[in-house]
């Protein structure tokens, strides 16, 4: 009797022990996340510890960057920054809807898959050589045909005019959005495709019976019960602009100055760091890596404001349901 009550347990406690193993392997890697998060930080804040003692918050204030003189500020590559991604956004955001909206809703079954394949195959394609057909493909077009045009039809426009006026350059802020919208629109649109195929067909079935069009499906019906889903995508797609770099070295002019328009050349963070960071040293490379905490620093009130706006949109849908 005993024996039999001791091969029966043994059994039930390699069990336990299994999932109190499973538990706390899982547990340990879901915390060395917060961990490596708190190295990387506390890394940068370390080794810019120079600059942030010697030029304090003017570092966020002043233009100049002057290796020579050991004069450093930060305000030409944040803007750079900022400014590619929205653009990178602006253009992405609407082709990736309308390439979702096509592949879920109007594209031939034949077409779904190798259109689909198609889009990732784009994400998979390294940045360099985007970098590099953005430089020697298509900035020569943009310079000749594409920008002069730009210049003298939307440079005339009374207000918005200044931001698209100046010597047709190729290279600039404008350039590395577009490189930037190429770049992002693969994984927007793969995530919008995905999101819009979990809609219960019910939902958009009775809508097309009560006479509705594709776009009134689309923006009444699918988008509302996907919204969440969608603001991730657009998330994940303004976190990789933000973060990008040979493709926006390439492109963007490197240029430590601040842009009258959105042709002009300039400079990001990250294109800044590529730069610059191989040959430099001392206070030069501290405020280099003040640089990349600055990226790190967006990048995270980047991901709270989205995750915050999640929250928000998903606590007045239940409120309404």
């Amino acid at each position: 009797m005993n024996q039999t009550t001791s091969n029966s347990s043994s059994p039930t406690q390699r069990n336990v022990f299994a999932d109190t193993m499973f538990a706390g392997t899982t547990r340990f890697f879901a915390f060395f996340v917060f961990v490596l998060l708190a190295a990387i930080l506390i890394s940068l804040i370390y080794g810019s510890r120079e600059t942030i003692l010697e030029f304090g918050l003017s570092f966020f204030t002043t233009n100049d960057w002057n290796p020579g003189e050991d004069i450093y500020g930060a305000v030409v590559p944040i803007i750079g920054t900022l400014i590619t991604a929205g653009i990178a956004l602006f253009i992405a955001v609407p082709v990736s809807f309308g390439i979702a909206m096509f592949l879920t809703e109007l594209s031939p079954m034949w077409l779904r898959r190798p259109l689909g394949t198609a889009i990732e195959m784009l994400a998979a394609v390294p940045s360099i050589i985007y970098g590099m057909w953005g430089l020697f493909v298509f900035v020569p077009l943009f310079q000749k045909y594409i920008q002069p045009f730009l210049i003298d039809t939307l440079g005339a426009i009374p207000v918005i005019g200044s931001l698209f006026q100046g010597a047709p350059f190729g290279v600039g802020l404008f350039t590395a959005g577009l490189i930037l919208s190429i770049m992002i629109t693969p994984f927007i649109a793969s995530v919008m495709r995905d999101v819009f195929d979990v809609v219960p067909p019910m939902f958009k079935e009775s809508a097309y019976g009560l006479g509705s069009t594709t776009w009134e499906v689309m923006w009444k019906v699918v988008l509302p019960y996907t919204k969440n889903g969608v603001v991730g995508g657009i998330m994940l797609g303004l976190g990789r602009a933000l973060g990008e770099t040979m493709a926006v070295t390439f492109v963007i002019g490197n240029a430590f100055r601040l842009p009258n328009s959105i042709f002009d050349p300039a400079n990001s963070i990250a294109s800044a760091i590529a730069n610059e960071f191989n040959e430099a040293d001392g206070l030069q490379k501290s405020a280099l890596i003040e640089l990349g905490l600055v990226l790190f620093i967006i990048t995270t009130i980047v991901l709270a404001f989205s995750r915050l706006l999640v929250a928000r949109m998903a606590k007045k849908e239940g409120k309404r349901s």
